[in-house]
């Protein structure tokens, strides 16, 4: 993995294999070119240490956690922050067979499992739940000491949001966590449904006035639990109304270098808003022709 943006004024003018960036200009990693004004989000490794942007080498996860940290609370009350981390292959489809897996990479499925390493709760769709299989967070030895630092607990806790809550609750995501899964649901939902959630060990979180849920309203709920650094793994439903709903303030998008055709679903469904919404690029990583994009609302 090596990093493409930001750099700095050293990397801008290393050569590589000997040859200048000028020289290899419609290369790997050609023509792009930046000016780092002082240190900039996650353009270090491990303590802000830099990681040269032409060396091509499997990243540490402590250097993937740096390169991906939320940002610093401020003093007093830390706000939420929401990011979300999506695949799309280069035609935009968000899955293959109804499933992002296929799409994905080695590398991909680290920065994955760093950015849950490094978020109190996945916030996830009943969709994506049902059709990816999911199971509890695991804790890992890897990050028990970054994650004890910071406060928080051994996984984050699983976020499913639902209207209908029309989901197994036999499965291990909610009979067997780590930490007690959460529904995100309407206060108008079927009472049955959530007594069954209940029953399962799930804990109902109400976030919306009828079945359905209201993202800002999901945020502060979350926020009100001491979940403040979100994390969304979609599924495009999910996040189309979360960017509707102006409440997205991150995304990590994962450009795979593979065409699907077909007609499956963008990282983002539903209507279209009124304004298209700006976003400022972080970080930019590449391995084996995957790019790896970070950018923030601007």
């Amino acid at each position: 993995m090596r990093r493409l943006f930001p750099v700095t004024d050293e990397t801008a003018v290393r050569t590589f294999d000997g040859i200048s960036g000028e020289e290899r200009r419609g290369g790997a990693g050609a023509g792009l070119r930046a000016a780092a004004a002082g240190a900039a989000p996650g353009a270090g490794g491990p303590g802000g240490a830099h990681v040269s942007s032409h060396v091509d080498r499997e990243w540490s996860l402590t250097e993937l956690a740096d390169a991906y940290a939320y940002p610093e609370a401020g003093t007093g009350r830390r706000e939420p922050w929401l990011r979300a981390n999506m695949v799309s292959t280069l035609d935009g489809a968000a899955q293959h067979d109804n499933r992002s897996q296929p799409i994905s990479s080695a590398a991909d499925m680290r920065i994955f499992g760093t950015l849950r390493a490094l978020a109190d709760v996945v916030v996830v769709g009943a969709e994506t739940v049902r059709q990816e299989g999911y199971r509890p967070a695991r804790a890992r030895a890897e990050f028990t000491a970054m994650r004890e630092a910071a406060g928080q607990g051994p996984a984050p806790a699983i976020a499913v949001v639902t209207a209908g809550l029309e989901l197994d609750f036999s499965l291990p995501l909610f009979t067997s966590p780590l930490v007690p899964t959460l529904i995100l649901t309407g206060a108008a939902a079927a009472p049955d449904r959530v007594a069954a959630a209940e029953k399962a060990g799930a804990r109902v979180v109400i976030a919306g006035d009828g079945t359905g849920v209201d993202p800002a309203r999901a945020v502060q709920a979350l926020a009100g639990l001491g979940h403040t650094r979100l994390l969304t793994e979609g599924g495009p439903r999910l996040l189309g109304q979360m960017v509707a709903a102006g409440v997205l303030d991150e995304l990590c998008l994962t450009v795979s270098p593979m065409l699907t055709a077909g007609d499956a679903q963008r990282i983002a469904g539903g209507p279209s808003i009124a304004v298209p919404q700006r976003f400022a690029m972080v970080s930019l990583l590449e391995e084996e022709g995957f790019l790896f994009s970070r950018y923030r609302r601007a």
